[in-house]
């Protein structure tokens, strides 16, 4: 099968595939996020988190590429969770992600450092594909 070009929508077949952590504390949401990820060429779950503290420590150790926040976390919510991923990680892309629509996003949600407002039920392969290509690093 030909390599797949840059313009096609999804990464070249002949990278490496870009490394996604999801983090959100329910499990069904990372199982959900898991198998859109696993069914999107290009594309390979490499960590999961249950919490922001979690994330941290998981995307400092794993330096993954694109970095899927839920928004509202017990403890450390998902907007400070993505501030302190860029700062860790600042050529990482972090999206933040929620059952909310964008116009209810906290205030502070502009400030973190994420490229997108995703809600939860609107994530699919080809949103992924496109996350990636509108905001993957030069």
């Amino acid at each position: 099968m030909p390599a797949e070009t840059a313009g096609s929508g999804s990464p070249r077949r002949d990278r490496p595939a870009v490394g996604v952590v999801t983090v959100d504390d329910q499990a069904i949401f990372r199982a959900a996020a898991r198998e859109v990820i696993d069914v999107t060429p290009g594309f390979e779950a490499v960590g999961e988190a249950a919490s922001g503290e979690e994330a941290i420590a998981l995307v400092g150790r794993l330096d993954p590429q694109l970095v899927l926040v839920d928004v509202r976390m017990p403890g450390m919510g998902g907007v400070e969770a993505a501030r302190r991923i860029k700062e860790l990680r600042p050529r990482a892309v972090v999206v933040l992600i929620s059952l909310e629509a964008p116009e209810d996003a906290p205030a502070t949600a502009s400030e973190s450092g994420a490229v997108a407002f995703v809600r939860k039920q609107d994530f699919n392969s080809k949103m992924l594909r496109g996350l990636w290509v509108a905001h993957c690093p030069v």
